[in-house]
């Protein structure tokens, strides 16, 4: 009988030390993670710059062709946010930062100061590229975007409402990654954002351009704008979207190199929509596609061997129904000089697949 007291009281015991173990763990692991947050924080915070622009507007009204252009322009302040690349001052940012910008302020941790130079602004991927004169800067860690998961801690730094120039440091929010490879095609002014990885962390007007940090202290993508119940401008609901690291670095190389991204290719083909008249000469079985009328020699079109009569109905897998629809799939893919684009043509009444090389207009000249 006492032996069986003593069983129990022995599995009591371990019952108890369980417990408290589960619960010392569990707590260790919580202040791990803070602790982990916070050096994370630490460790790109003097990498990000708060950005102050004056910029110039012009008034869109019916009566601005009776004026002189320089009274359809005002100015305005805009701010953003930006994170330093190298030690030597390239800084990243949004372009709708500083778009037309007369002059650019570029304010680092600590207060100090610098005039910002446009190195190079991709529009169509809203990114822009400046450079401050500064040396052996602190300059942040470009992470991987391609194997984000849903529910992964980030952090997102910044200028909001220009609370930089207040505090001269940037302000931390913490969420999750909320989603992936989320597409919004062709927006107002020309920016097409795809791919783009949504958070919780809250953004707010003045964080365009800033960081978006996995707790390894990594950039893994450049904040860009918000969704709210009314627009795009108004505050925070939890609802952020940034683009991811991967199109960031290939952006960015490209201006660094070119000062611009290389999208001003050439195909070498001239094409036009397929009406009744076609469909009927050439037998066809409906008015889908475009037809190559003409193909410029020693072109990229003239090297996939395009030919003239050859029906394009697809471009990357999209159906085609005019030249327009052929470049918003290209400006659509953010496509560049070099890059193959996937053709599937009709040719005498059979199916053929074209891999055609993106030329550089000023090599075919």
């Amino acid at each position: 009988m006492i032996k069986k007291h003593i069983n129990k009281f022995v599995l009591l015991i371990f019952i108890i030390q369980s417990i408290i173990l589960f619960v010392f763990y569990q707590n260790q692991a919580v202040l791990n993670t803070q602790i982990n947050i916070v050096e994370s924080i630490d460790k790109v915070k003097p990498c990000v710059v708060g950005i102050n622009v004056k910029q110039i507007k012009r008034n869109n009204n019916i009566w601005s062709p009776f004026f002189d252009s320089y009274l359809n322009t005002y100015k305005v302040d805009n701010l953003g946010s930006g994170v330093i690349i190298s030690p030597d001052g390239y800084v990243i940012t949004n372009s709708h930062v500083v778009d037309n910008a007369l002059e650019i302020t570029v304010t680092l941790v600590g207060g100090k100061r610098y005039s910002g130079k446009i190195i190079g602004i991709d529009h169509l991927t809203d990114l822009a590229l400046i450079k401050i004169e500064g040396d052996d800067l602190s300059y942040a860690e470009l992470g991987k975007s391609d194997d984000l998961i849903v529910g992964e801690s980030v952090f997102a730094l910044g200028n909001p409402l220009g609370l930089f120039s207040v505090s001269n440091q940037p302000t931390a929010t913490l969420g999750i990654i909320s989603g992936v490879d989320i597409d919004f095609g062709l927006k107002d002014h020309g920016y097409v954002y795809q791919d783009m990885i949504q958070t919780d962390a809250a953004i707010n007007r003045g964080n365009s351009g800033g960081p978006l940090v996995n707790l390894s202290g990594q950039v893994i993508g450049i904040n860009t704008f918000i969704m709210t119940d009314s627009d795009y401008a108004s505050g925070s609901i939890g609802i952020g979207f940034a683009i991811p690291i991967k199109r960031v670095k290939e952006v960015i190389e490209d201006i660094k190199v070119y000062g611009r991204v290389r999208r001003n290719y050439t195909t070498g083909i001239h094409v036009q929509p397929v009406d009744k008249f076609i469909m009927k000469y050439l037998r066809l079985e409906n008015q889908k596609g475009v037809l190559i009328r003409d193909v410029e020699k020693y072109s990229p079109g003239y090297e996939a061997a395009l030919k003239v009569g050859d029906i394009i109905l697809t471009v990357q897998g999209q159906n085609v129904n005019s030249a327009k629809d052929i470049t918003e799939i290209i400006d659509e893919g953010f496509h560049k000089v070099g890059d193959i684009v996937k053709l599937m043509i009709l040719r005498n009444g059979e199916k053929k697949e074209i891999d055609l090389e993106l030329g550089d207009p000023e090599q075919n000249n």
